[in-house]
């Protein structure tokens, strides 16, 4: 009987360091899970893209493309896209927000395409806030500023609306945060302790009084709709929830680009005088 629980007592102890192994390379590598850059050169910019270098409080440098508004009216799209590539990839939807009567800010993260640094949720605040001081150094008023987030983009745009003034917020396959995502993929793991950028938009939404758009595919296999739905719920002001059907994540924008032409001129039009 001895020798029976000193076996079992030894394969406990196995398992136990197996697991803290397992925890350890997760703390370590994590960041290689969740962020996937793209840190080529920047070479599909818009045509009537300007590349420009902003500097953030921290100290990177951040390449970005702006597309200037068609007049002074006119909503400025601070566009924050999600962890894969680079904006390369986003080049023809940026197109099509300009063609659609915006100006576009579009930001390459840290560690992503023509910037320095690497991706971190910490990071990526800082450079969403460089993004939005731009902005205010153009002279855009926040009542034209509207936040753009695509994926994990997306819980930076609601960040950020937490703590500064914008019109709105446009939210491409948005999600209540990475912790929920990673609690559902890994519920054999202790991610509450372990996870290192959980980007809660779900905390953040409750300080957010703006309206609202969120799109989301009906079947997303990266970010499932519940996700989405909870995010919605989160928000305190007037947020609506669109369904793209089908199996996709970050649909085309064409698939609801009557939508979301239609939200931002709202947004900019109730904003002004006599709106």
């Amino acid at each position: 009987m001895k020798t029976l629980l000193r076996s079992l007592a030894v394969l406990l102890a196995a398992a136990a360091l197996v697991y803290l192994v397992l925890c350890m390379g997760v703390w370590t590598g994590q960041r290689r899970l969740l962020f996937h850059p793209d840190a080529n050169p920047l070479r599909e910019a818009p045509a009537a893209a300007e590349t420009l270098r902003l500097q953030t409080a921290d100290g990177e440098r951040l390449q970005a493309w702006w597309l200037a508004p068609p007049n002074e009216q006119a909503a400025v799209l601070l566009y924050l896209h999600g962890n894969g590539a680079n904006l390369d990839a986003r080049s023809p939807r940026l197109a099509a927000l300009h063609e659609d009567g915006f100006g576009v800010l579009a930001l390459s993260w840290r560690g992503y395409g023509g910037s320095s640094g690497e991706p971190s949720e910490a990071g990526w605040r800082e450079d969403a806030r460089a993004g939005y001081a731009e902005l205010k150094r153009r002279g855009i008023a926040p009542t034209r500023i509207v936040l753009f987030g695509e994926s994990l983009g997306s819980a930076q745009a609601v960040m950020l609306a937490a703590e500064q003034p914008v019109a709105g917020l446009l939210l491409d396959s948005g999600f209540d945060s990475a912790l929920a995502i990673a609690r559902d993929l890994y519920p054999w793991l202790p991610v509450d302790w372990l996870m290192r950028d959980p980007h809660r938009a779900d905390r953040a939404a409750a300080k957010v009084a703006v309206p609202v758009l969120l799109l989301h595919c009906e079947q997303d296999p990266v970010t499932p709709v519940a996700h989405a739905r909870a995010l919605h719920k989160a928000f305190r002001g007037p947020a609506r929830l669109e369904l793209v059907p089908g199996d996709c994540h970050v649909p085309r924008y064409v698939e609801f680009r009557p939508l979301a032409r239609a939200f931002v001129q709202g947004l900019v039009k109730a904003a002004a005088p006599g709106g």
